[in-house]
């Protein structure tokens, strides 16, 4: 009798605990949703511009190196494909197979820039296998996002756009598009992860799936199971070429404004706000009074670049951005990208050990350049005896016209120069080295050797652990701590 009872709670036990977790479509729905959204995916073919190019360059050069296995297995003619053979046709053009969807049913279409880049014919083909040319309206280089428009004598069926800030990973999704040529094909899988940085660009936060994404999926749509477009389909990281399970999608809401700004101005209008930043580390945000690592380090403001403008400066915190935390680089990045141009933002900082607030009224980011942009400052020579900090292990000079020479320093950069580092030195264990400019000691301005001399000083007489100070390399700004214990 007992073990017929221990027998039974042992079976309702196993009945329990292998219940399946989560709900797939029934097969019949799911088809029943592919039919209803195949219709407004297409297939996108390119004829590329011809290229003066010589036997021995490989195309793929040319492109990022996270989208060459894309490519990297088409046959000779087609893009970014082997070179070409010498007996090959001069006549002869190469043509790139992608895919897009409808947006909008007056026929305007999103697919990938690298898809339709240098491209002097652009075509689509649809379900029914009709085919329109399409015009090329604008393109994004930095989220590899293009816009293209057909026009069509009846409204097309199109796709709408997701919330790309709901999905969850282990969500389920599918792709609809044309690998290898083969068009009106279905993939699925669930959501992997979200925010991948895959170095293509400052704007990287890619959904990663395990749907099967191949060469030609290009600019095809990731759906979640409502029938909505969660994401472009743009990369996969391969060995082999083919799909291992690990494909990216830009997400939704990040291609949403990149889209409008295309459909209206035909290019991208980012927000700018003129500034060199970096991320927080635990020994510089324990430094400035910071209880983590939140936030975005000011290395540099551009002279007289909307954040200079707007009272920001170097050594600042970036917290809020518009009510927005920041919580890195990349959020920062996306988030002031977002913004309208000549906007008014407002932005939380730490300074000082406590928050300010300032309002900067944006510029563009495509009118920014950087040659035009810099102007020199006018600071006057600094003449002054070279001065040793002995307990630091630093020699420093101040900035006049023989020592910008000798050192090769910028007449927009001011501070003192390192002349000497003293081995196994603090200044050593820090990253110092001669010809670096030390332009801020916990946060103040530093025109001449005496005054580093002095904050140093009083920073030891008052036990302090550690200094931030700001440092120039050539024209590259960063921020550094060096240990006074």
């Amino acid at each position: 009798m007992t073990k017929v009872l221990i027998t039974f709670i042992c079976l309702i036990t196993t009945m329990v605990t292998t219940k399946p977790i989560f709900a797939h479509p029934l097969s019949d729905d799911f088809a029943n949703l592919v039919e209803s959204k195949s219709p407004s995916v297409v297939n996108v073919f390119t004829v590329q511009k011809p290229k003066q190019t010589t036997n021995n360059q490989n195309p793929l050069d040319n492109i990022p190196p996270q989208f060459r296995d894309f490519f990297k297995n088409f046959p000779p003619g087609f893009p970014f494909g082997p070179p070409q053979q010498p007996n090959q046709q001069e006549n002869e053009r190469p043509q790139a197979l992608g895919s897009g969807f409808v947006i909008d049913p007056t026929g305007y279409i999103v697919t990938n820039n690298h898809v339709i880049e240098q491209a002097n014919e652009i075509k689509v083909k649809f379900q029914d296998d009709s085919e329109l040319e399409a015009k090329l309206v604008g393109t994004d280089k930095l989220t590899d996002i293009a816009l293209l428009k057909v026009e069509s004598k009846k409204p097309l069926p199109f796709l709408k756009f997701a919330d790309s800030d709901k999905a969850r990973v282990g969500h389920s999704v599918f792709a609809i598009g044309n690998p290898f040529g083969l068009g009106g094909t279905v993939t699925s899988g669930i959501i992997s992860a979200f925010n991948r940085d895959i170095n293509a660009g400052p704007y990287d936060s890619f959904i990663q799936t395990d749907a099967s994404i191949n060469r030609g999926n290009s600019g095809g749509p990731l759906f979640n199971l409502d029938g909505e477009v969660l994401g472009i389909n743009t990369a996969i990281f391969s060995p082999t070429g083919g799909s291992v399970g690990i494909g990216f999608s830009i997400p939704a809401n990040l291609a949403k404004p990149i889209i409008e700004q295309l459909r209206k101005f035909g290019k991208t209008q980012r927000g700018w706000l003129g500034v060199r930043i970096q991320e927080l580390t635990p020994e510089i945000a324990k430094s400035l009074g910071l209880d983590n690592e939140d936030g975005v380090l000011i290395s540099m403001v551009n002279p007289g670049e909307p954040a200079e403008k707007g009272g920001l400066k170097s050594g600042d915190v970036i917290l809020e951005f518009n009510g927005k935390k920041i919580k890195d680089v990349k959020s920062l990045q996306r988030t002031v990208a977002e913004s309208a141009v000549e906007s008014k933002a407002k932005v939380k900082v730490w300074r000082d050990k406590k928050t300010r607030s300032f309002t900067v009224k944006l510029g563009e980011l495509e009118k920014f350049n950087t040659a035009e942009s810099q102007k020199e400052n006018n600071n006057k020579d600094v003449v002054s005896d070279e001065i040793e900090i002995d307990n630091i292990g630093l020699r420093l000079l101040g900035l006049n016209k023989e020592t910008r020479a000798r050192f090769n320093i910028s007449k927009n950069i001011s501070g003192v120069v390192v002349t000497a580092v003293k081995r196994d030195s603090f200044a050593s264990k820090a990253g110092l080295s001669v010809g670096n400019v030390i332009s801020q000691i916990a946060q103040k301005d530093i025109e001449r050797p005496e005054q580093a001399k002095k904050i140093f000083d009083d920073l030891i007489k008052k036990k302090a652990e550690s200094a931030l100070i700001q440092v120039f390399e050539g024209e590259f700004s960063r921020f550094l701590i060096i240990n006074l214990k």
